[in-house]
């Protein structure tokens, strides 16, 4: 069990459990760092953050995973030590959030044409105050029997070539990196191998400010680690990890700090935020 997990999800975006439940969860496996990382929102920072004060061992990291767009796929950049208060960067996540409502309600009218019949309130109720996303309709398509797992519902509906897909409001890789800088942030490059060409969407990145790639990820071999932490080196950068935690599916999900991320990892992020912030307390 590694005591660093820098990719986590709660129900401020689309993860199973609370703020408070993922840092209680995290102090109880006896982590040192974790840093909450939802889908386009910061709704959950403050509240993972007074839940730490209960766990003096604890670092709870303020995070963001923005989603973005490039012509062969998607593209998530991680961003840390935000300041998660920012007017800009919570206005663009708010209009963000708004066109995850409007995709989900899409995809939702899509697989109504496809015979499976799912309820949008029942969407909004699995939801709950949580951002709306893909991993909530799956859970309701599981309800009814139409899938026998979440990722038959990726495969075969919701993933981006499926037949219930629907393309939402997004910003490119290097926006997001300038975005997460302007914020007082620190971009990484979320799970590389599905970049399609990781060194040279890094090359571009670090140029627009990255100053990580996400190496240590769950489910990656040990030979795509170490092409990774090589690729990080080449290009002077962090080699960063975490778990991905979702919490929709335990049985096949890696729990939080169930990725082997070495803690130089996060140690060598907050060094870095100290460096650009000296008043940053942490």
């Amino acid at each position: 069990m590694s005591r660093v997990d820098l990719h986590i999800h709660s129900t401020a975006s689309d993860g199973r459990l609370t703020p408070a439940d993922i840092v209680q969860e995290a102090a109880g496996r006896g982590l040192t760092y974790i840093a909450l990382t939802d889908h386009d929102t910061v709704d959950g920072i403050a509240s993972a953050q007074a839940a730490a004060q209960a766990f003096p061992q604890l670092k709870v990291i303020p995070g963001v995973e923005i989603s973005t767009d490039i012509p062969q796929g998607e593209v998530h950049v991680l961003g840390y030590f935000i300041d998660y208060t920012d007017p800009e960067l919570k206005a663009t996540l708010d209009r963000f959030r708004n066109s995850r409502l409007r995709r989900a309600q899409g995809m939702v009218a899509k697989l109504e044409n496809l015979g499976i019949h799912i309820d949008w309130q029942r969407v909004q109720e699995i939801a709950g105050a949580s951002s709306i996303g893909r991993p909530h309709i799956a859970q309701a398509m599981l309800e009814k029997d139409y899938i026998s797992s979440f990722k038959q519902a990726f495969t075969e509906y919701l993933s981006r070539d499926g037949p219930a897909y629907v393309e939402r409001e997004k910003m490119t890789p290097a926006e997001a990196v300038e975005l997460i800088a302007k914020a007082r942030g620190l971009a990484v490059l979320a799970h590389p191998l599905t970049a399609g060409d990781p060194e040279a969407l890094t090359t571009e990145l670090k140029a627009a400010g990255l100053v990580g790639i996400e190496a240590h990820y769950d489910g990656y071999s040990a030979e795509e680690i170490n092409r990774l932490v090589g690729l990080a080196r080449r290009h002077n950068l962090i080699a960063t990890g975490g778990s991905d935690y979702h919490g929709l599916e335990p049985a096949n999900e890696t729990a939080i700090g169930g990725a082997d991320v070495p803690i130089e990892s996060a140690e060598q992020l907050i060094a870095l935020a100290k460096r650009r912030n000296p008043n940053l307390r942490f």
